[in-house]
């Protein structure tokens, strides 16, 4: 080949490349605004709601693991007056289990079952505060899922897909709507305990432009890493370098049609502001004595606790999604003494959380989310320690219990329900598309059109399935 054919060949491959990336350009254009401030509310994909709005923000309060629902909300006395006895073959029949096999014993709780508030709401002992807000909960004991490990029924219920790749919940509603603030993200996550399971991919933008991702806020340290500048280092030197690097990512996305280079533009803008924003966000000295003592929250603490003030404050201040991973829910064994403790843990700063929101006037438009990946069983798994009645439980995907509040959810609902051994769904199923669809309606947004094309097909959060439960919605 001579080198002027090379350099012909080379000037065509360029073409091509250009070409090839027009549509992409065309759509980066319509999302993006590269003028140094661009952010993730310049890169929605509509800013207008399809629906009628009930909820602007979202906090999801997401338990790592799986919490035993048959423990602390759905009171089977059946499974109790039968407690260690052999459970029937018809019950497990064509059924898997993760760990258990088939012959397991019946499990029942060794925990009461109290009716709460106004609405006559179940709940064990092992939640008494978060009973006392009874009336302000919609709880669904029939939702189901399709996976039975905790990685795939984690991207299951995040994503509405079993597997890593496709956009979380997170991201979608950022995607969706927008932000509401220029001096924080859209979207951040909160943790205490290690994530686990399938760990980031839980807020990951999939293949949804990188800004719509979520941002995880450390409790100790830098909130976010490297928010600290470097001694000597002045604000107008940090701007000249976000100005001459926004002109270079903007020369890159010409020529390649690159959507992340303006996403790189947005999130370092982004970046700039919340050294600003921040450190007085994630300072929760400032609050009064009284609060803190509601939430249980200590400053300078880790805690489920103090991320549920947080994410109060992040809502307050614009934020749009706000999940907290509270970790250490997979009780296979050491259950009557793993379980109490966990409660413990997150009972009071969950109660805490509506309260405040109720106080302040921000709960009509915040959605509250609990809920796990999947269930547990009602059969007995392990041996039990001196005294414990059940060991532990293992992962049940067929039926198990979420609950959401605020948002115009209305309160003091009890939708679904079990079969006497709570194995299986028997009356008004969810399903997580389900599930997810009425997340989505109540922020105004319609399940079966927001959509992103990809790879020649438009994919959805809820796939192609989903319905939005109607009789949970005040």
């Amino acid at each position: 080949m001579t080198e002027a054919t090379s350099s012909t060949e080379i000037r065509r491959r360029q073409f091509a490349g250009t070409a090839l990336s027009g549509l992409s350009v065309l759509a980066s254009a319509a999302l993006t605004e590269l003028s140094g401030t661009a952010n993730a509310a310049s890169l929605a994909a509509d800013s207008l709601p399809q629906l009628l709005p009930r909820a602007k923000h979202v906090i999801y309060l997401h338990m790592i693991g799986a919490p035993s629902q048959l423990d602390l909300f759905d009171e089977k006395p059946e499974l109790r007056r039968r407690h260690n006895q052999p459970c029937p073959e018809s019950v497990t029949r064509g059924r898997n289990f993760a760990f258990i096999g088939k012959t397991s014993a019946l499990a029942g709780s060794p925990w009461r079952f109290q009716r709460h508030g106004a609405s006559g709401q179940v709940f064990s002992e092992l939640l008494p505060e978060l009973a006392r807000q009874a009336d302000e909960l919609a709880v669904i004991r029939s939702l189901h899922t399709d996976e039975i490990n905790h990685a795939p029924a984690q991207m299951m219920l995040h994503s509405g897909f079993g597997r890593g790749g496709r956009p979380a919940l997170g991201a979608w509603v950022t995607y969706g709507l927008s932000a509401e603030t220029r001096s924080l993200p859209a979207y951040v996550v909160l943790l205490s305990g290690p994530p686990g399971g399938a760990g980031t991919s839980l807020w990951s933008a999939g293949f949804l432009p990188g800004v719509y991702q979520g941002i995880p806020f450390r409790s100790q340290g830098d909130p976010v890493l490297f928010l600290t500048s470097p001694e000597g280092y002045r604000p107008e030197d940090r701007r000249r370098e976000l100005n001459a690097t926004a002109t270079l990512n903007g020369l890159q996305q010409e020529v390649s049609g690159d959507p992340e280079a303006a996403t790189r533009t947005a999130q370092y803008e982004l970046a700039y502001r919340m050294q600003a924003a921040v450190p007085e966000l994630m300072s929760i000295a400032g609050e009064t004595q009284s609060t803190l003592k509601m939430y249980g929250a200590v400053p300078g603490k880790a805690s489920f606790a103090n991320n549920c003030l947080l994410a109060r404050r992040l809502v307050e201040r614009g934020v749009r999604m706000v999940e907290l991973y509270d970790a250490d829910w997979d009780h296979h064994s050491g259950l009557q003494s793993a379980l109490p403790k966990k409660c413990r843990d997150v009972d009071r700063g969950m109660a805490a959380l509506l309260s405040d929101l109720r106080q302040r006037g921000m709960l009509d438009e915040t959605l509250v989310v609990w809920g796990s990946e999947f269930g547990r069983t009602p059969l007995r798994q392990g041996t039990a320690a001196a005294g414990d009645a059940v060991p532990g439980r293992d992962h049940h995907r067929d039926a198990f219990t979420v609950w959401m509040a605020g948002g115009g959810i209305r309160g003091g609902v009890s939708w679904g329900s079990t079969d006497e051994f709570g194995m299986d769904v028997v009356d008004q199923p969810v399903h997580v598309h389900d599930f997810n669809a009425t997340i989505l309606h109540q922020l105004g947004l319609d399940h079966r059109r927001l959509t992103w094309r990809f790879q020649g097909r438009d994919f959805r959060l809820t796939d192609v399935h989903g319905e939005v439960v109607q009789g949970i919605l005040g």
